[in-house]
C-alpha cells in the first residue's frame, strides 16, 4: 500500500483539495477515495480472515496427511475433530461446537 496524501476535504460538499507543485500538465479527473479509519478497518479484517484461513488450511492439511492405525479409526476421527474445534474457537465470531471429546492418541502421520 501506498501513503495517505493529506488534504483538506469540505465538510458541506465533500470537495478534495491537496496542494502541489504544478508543473503545467495538470488535468481534473474522477477519483474514488476512502477514509483512512475505513480503509484500516478493512486491512485488519482481512489480516483476522488470513489468520483464520491459516489455522483451517492446517487442520485441512492435518486430516489429509493422517492415517490411522490400524482399527483406531474412530480415536483419529476424535482427535481431528478436536483440532478443528481448536481452530474454530480461535477464530472470532465462530462458536466451537459444546463438549468436545478428550484428544485421542493413536494417529499417526504419512510423510511425503
Amino acid at each position: 500500500m501506498g501513503d495517505y496524501i493529506s488534504a483538506w476535504q469540505c465538510i458541506g460538499c465533500g470537495r478534495l483539495e491537496a496542494h502541489g507543485d504544478c508543473v503545467g500538465i495538470c488535468q481534473d479527473r474522477k477519483v474514488r477515495l476512502v477514509h483512512a479509519s475505513d480503509h484500516e478497518a478493512l486491512q485488519a479484517e482481512v489480516e483476522q480472515a488470513r489468520r483464520r484461513s491459516a489455522a483451517l488450511e492446517a487442520v485441512v492439511r492435518q486430516i489429509a496427511s493422517v492415517t490411522p492405525r490400524g482399527g483406531e479409526w474412530e480415536r483419529t476421527y476424535k482427535a481431528l475433530q478436536e483440532s478443528a474445534r481448536r481452530a474454530l474457537a480461535a477464530a472470532p465470531g465462530v462458536a466451537a461446537p459444546a463438549d468436545p471429546p478428550p484428544e485421542a492418541a493413536g494417529v499417526t502421520t504419512r510423510s511425503r
